[in-house]
């Protein structure tokens, strides 16, 4: 795959995805602890999302960075429009901002979200929106 093809996909996947989540292994399986609290903020509203483990081939996250113009993973899109990464989601989350954007209800305690088991995740689009 050549990187104009790598590009083309992240930009379809964003573009196909309501909510779209690049992080380091996959929302089961988280590779970070950034990875783990973003997707756990998303999995604590109850949002179907779709996630891409950037870490198999290093031409995904270069990519990925140089069409967001964000340096740092994990990168979280809504509606083709770039959120952030690890520390906005988290403020956002409980601030309860990001449950307004995702138009999802805000748990009561807003508590945070807990990290999932962290192991390396092949690569995959993982897509939640069925």
């Amino acid at each position: 795959m050549t990187n104009t093809e790598i590009r083309d996909f992240i930009a379809s996947s964003i573009d196909e995805n309501p909510v779209m989540l690049f992080m380091k292994g996959t929302p089961h399986q988280p590779a970070c602890g950034f990875s783990a609290r973003t997707s756990g903020c998303l999995n604590a509203l109850g949002v179907k999302y779709a996630a891409l483990d950037i870490l198999p081939d290093p031409r995904i996250r270069e990519e990925l960075s140089a069409l967001s113009g964000w340096p740092t993973i994990p990168q979280l899109f809504v509606d083709g429009e770039l959120v952030g990464g690890a520390d906005i989601v988290m403020e956002m989350y409980e601030s309860g901002e990001l449950a307004e954007k995702l138009e999802a209800e805000q748990p009561e305690d807003a508590p945070e979200p807990e990290p999932q088991q962290q192991r390396q995740a092949p690569i995959g689009l993982e897509n939640r929106l069925d």
